[in-house]
């Protein structure tokens, strides 16, 4: 029997984020019985443990402390996963962390997890260091913990072949192991009907027509092209809308795009908010006439496996990350002045039969 400790999401069940989506999705459909998931959950609360998916998961409380929140979240799910392997004398442990937050204090449990014979795997995720949204400091954090988690890991699973190639170029003094794995899409159709009441009272709620909008799905910050997006989006000539499904509650960067686009003065741009519910989600992107894709920093990001299998027309950024899950099966768009506009402006005209 294998235990394998899954830290680094936010938890299950899944809510919304790529890695809360894999561990939901991973735990729901495993059919192997000689693994037993413990899964870390970000909690407030106090209760310690719960079973979701037939598999353990523990809260970890973590106090709320800005940004650093997630790093020290990680830490205490790895020393929580420590404890429990050495009071329950668990053999043949694994640790899977879900990106590399905490390389500077994984040295500090290194060798009390070799001491314990427990395996450490690692998914790198994409480009944090990347990210606009931090400062110059915290981006060399990321940097260094990306590299110290690579040397540090005894295997790293990627789920983009471009970040694959990545680690193996940028830490080829490491000799690190890696393994591809592609994420998965659910291809079954919503069970919702189109005249379902759930779905026809969001529709009207936002006077939306169904095939008559362009669709957004994912977290709302500054690197997934939001900007570009919704400026080309008003500089074409569709009459269609454009729909935001986003975490834009209380949020800087939709004051500060609300300020540099007046996207407000547009009537088709509209932002509802977050959709949890995952038919009614399935049925939206079911029901869209295309969906735009801005991501640009990430590796794969589940959002666009289940637009790829939802949405008949797919516009995505034309990035390395984009293009090997999208391939032929996608429409692409750069971030020159006009490109995205234009392409719109093509695709409205597209008759139905060209369509499917």
């Amino acid at each position: 029997m294998v235990n394998v400790f899954i830290i680094g999401s936010k938890g299950i069940p899944a809510k919304y984020g790529g890695f809360e989506t894999f561990v939901d999705q991973l735990t729901k459909q495993s059919e192997n019985q000689n693994i037993n998931y413990h899964v870390s959950c970000l909690s407030d609360d106090n209760k310690k443990e719960f079973t979701y998916n037939n598999v353990r998961c523990f809260n970890v409380k973590t106090p709320s402390i800005g940004s650093s929140r997630a790093v020290l979240y990680d830490i205490l799910s790895l020393q929580e996963s420590i404890n429990y392997i050495e009071k329950h004398m668990l053999e043949n442990c694994v640790i899977y962390i879900l990106a590399c937050r905490i390389g500077p204090f994984f040295t500090i449990y290194k060798s009390k997890l070799e001491k314990l014979g427990v395996k450490v795997y690692v998914n790198p995720d994409g480009h944090e260091w990347k990210r606009s949204k931090w400062n110059a400091a915290i981006r060399r954090y990321w940097k260094l913990s990306e590299r110290l988690m690579v040397k540090h890991s005894d295997l790293l699973i990627c789920d983009s072949k471009g970040i694959e190639q990545y680690i193996k170029e940028e830490y080829k003094r490491y000799h690190p192991k890696t393994e591809f794995i592609a994420y998965g899409a659910d291809v079954i159709i919503s069970i919702l009907k189109n005249n379902d009441k759930l779905f026809v009272d969001w529709l009207n709620k936002y006077n939306i027509k169904t095939d008559e909008y362009y669709l957004i799905v994912g977290r709302f910050v500054p690197e997934n092209n939001y900007r570009l997006m919704i400026e080309e989006f008003m500089n074409s000539e569709t009459k269609k809308d454009l729909v935001i499904i986003s975490n834009v509650e209380e949020n800087d960067f939709y004051k500060e795009l609300l300020n540099k686009t007046a996207f407000d003065k547009d009537k088709r741009i509209k932002f509802v908010g977050t959709v949890y519910d995952q038919q009614l989600l399935k049925k939206i992107r079911e029901q869209a006439y295309g969906y735009l894709h801005g991501h640009e920093v990430g590796g794969t990001n589940p959002s666009l496996l289940e637009a790829l299998a939802s949405t008949k027309l797919n516009l995505l950024l034309d990035v390395v990350f984009n293009k090997e899950v999208g391939g032929n099966g996608a429409f692409y768009f750069t971030k020159d002045n006009g490109s995205l506009a234009s392409r719109i402006n093509k695709l409205d005209m597209l008759e139905t039969t060209e369509i499917l």
